[in-house]
């Protein structure tokens, strides 16, 4: 019964940003309609909506409380697998070696690591596509250990030219999403970083990148949030998160026909809103990445 009004709002919000970047094109840059868009959309909807995006053609970088911190959630895994192909890369690690597991590994979201659970052990590549396209949160941990716990993502992160994001502790303990509390978070910002590092830049082999980008894209989680308000023509790789106190979370890499990949990253915290309506609004971010994308290439 709430769907009519919620698209009612949408698709005022797109119409408010298409015309306010039309008719004020000498006053608002689109960066700053796009800001203005989204604090519009953060306060129809309350909590704390955290978002930046990259157009790695022009280099335009734009977005609101783009540096405030939020909990990452699992969208720390995309880097998490970022991290195993590194080693991969280097020798230290190979996409079939086999790692062992048995019931008191298994956490209540680990869909795919359960179904492994007769053979008890599933391959590194194996593990690493449960992470990111089914957010398995055993294959995440039993990734984790490879690279020495949480403060070895960390370290991997820094290498990546993202100072702020840190990882403190394993799934599901991770998602607390305490209030003031730094442990596991990131900023939209920093996030943006990581990504334009491992999933445009050369941190990674091509080969690497090639296979990482592969699971981005055939993630099953996310087709109700960033994904349903982009471009269907556009080609999306994403990575979801969810914790405590209303968050919710997707980052995204997109590729369109008219320049560079373009970066997103979402945050949302602070929801009283419905799984449902959390993802309604990134589906609207989504929307309004879609209309700035259009503006600035028309």
């Amino acid at each position: 019964m709430q769907t009519r009004p919620a698209l009612t709002l949408a698709s005022f919000l797109v119409f408010l940003f298409v015309t306010t970047m039309a008719v004020a094109q000498t006053e608002l840059s689109r960066a700053e309609a796009f800001t203005h868009a989204v604090a519009d959309l953060e306060s129809a909807k309350g909590g704390r909506l955290g978002v930046a995006v990259w157009d790695t053609e022009t280099g335009d970088r734009f977005g609101h409380r783009a540096d405030e911190r939020f909990a990452m959630t699992s969208t720390f895994k995309w880097v998490l697998v970022a991290a195993v192909l590194s080693r991969v890369d280097a020798g230290e690690e190979t996409l079939d070696r086999q790692v062992r597991y048995d019931d008191s590994d298994i956490l209540s979201y680990a869909p795919i690591a359960k179904q492994h659970l007769p053979e008890g052990e599933m391959t590194v590549a194996e593990l690493s596509d449960a992470a990111i396209r089914y957010s398995d949160n055993t294959a995440a941990n039993l990734l984790l250990e490879t690279l020495g716990g949480p403060e070895g993502l960390t370290d991997y992160m820094r290498t990546l030219g993202d100072e702020v994001s840190r990882l403190d502790r394993y799934e599901p303990e991770l998602n607390a999403n305490l209030p003031g509390d730094e442990r596991d978070t990131t900023t939209p910002s920093a996030m943006l970083n990581a990504m334009q590092a491992a999933l445009v830049g050369d941190a990674l082999s091509p080969a690497s990148k090639k296979r990482l980008h592969d699971w981005l894209i055939r993630n099953t989680t996310g087709d109700a949030k960033l994904r349903a308000g982009l471009d269907p023509d556009w080609t999306v790789g994403d990575k979801t998160g969810s914790g405590a106190r209303g968050a919710s979370n997707d980052v995204a890499i997109v590729w369109h026909s008219d320049g560079g990949p373009i970066l997103i990253a979402v945050y949302y915290s602070d929801s009283a809103l419905s799984n449902e309506a959390q993802s309604a609004v990134h589906a609207e971010v989504g929307r309004l990445v879609t209309a700035t994308v259009r503006h600035g290439n028309d």
